[in-house]
């Protein structure tokens, strides 16, 4: 029995969503991490936004974490799974194409992400590289979107 038309294209939104809710499992712990440090931001007089399949924070303590939690030390923006933490709305704006790569690099990579992540970093620190601006990672976020 061969399908119908009509029943692959039922099949694909199916797929798509199931597919969607994967990449959030897969990146889930880190997006937790994210959400945590983002609700803090909130009640310290932060704000969110849900944008593109991701929630953004800006303003209360994410600002004071960016400033000062080391090897991110005073970043614009950073992303944890699906969660963007940035210094302000306007950081945001400015960096979500960037921001938007590494979303999806934590939807490939998953838990191991940040691991990864690391290991480049300290790699191309002990190379006497940039560790940064060598890392692979955040070559493929400047490529595909800029600063």
């Amino acid at each position: 029995m061969t399908n119908s038309p009509g029943m692959n294209s039922i099949r694909t939104p199916l797929r798509k969503a199931i597919v969607r809710l994967v990449k959030y499992f897969w990146a889930g712990p880190w997006t937790l991490v994210g959400l945590s440090i983002g609700m803090l931001g909130l009640i310290t007089g932060g704000k969110a936004w849900w944008r593109g399949g991701v929630v953004e924070f800006a303003g209360g303590f994410v600002t004071f974490y960016l400033r000062w939690f080391p090897l991110i030390r005073n970043a614009a923006a950073v992303t944890l799974g699906h969660v963007i933490l940035g210094r302000s709305q306007q950081a945001l704006e400015h960096s979500r194409a960037h921001e938007m790569v590494h979303v999806a690099q934590y939807e490939r990579w998953g838990p191991a992400f940040v691991p990864a992540y690391l290991a480049c970093w300290v790699f191309f620190g002990l190379c006497g590289r940039n560790p940064y601006y060598d890392n692979p990672f955040e070559r493929q976020a400047f490529r595909l979107g800029g600063p």
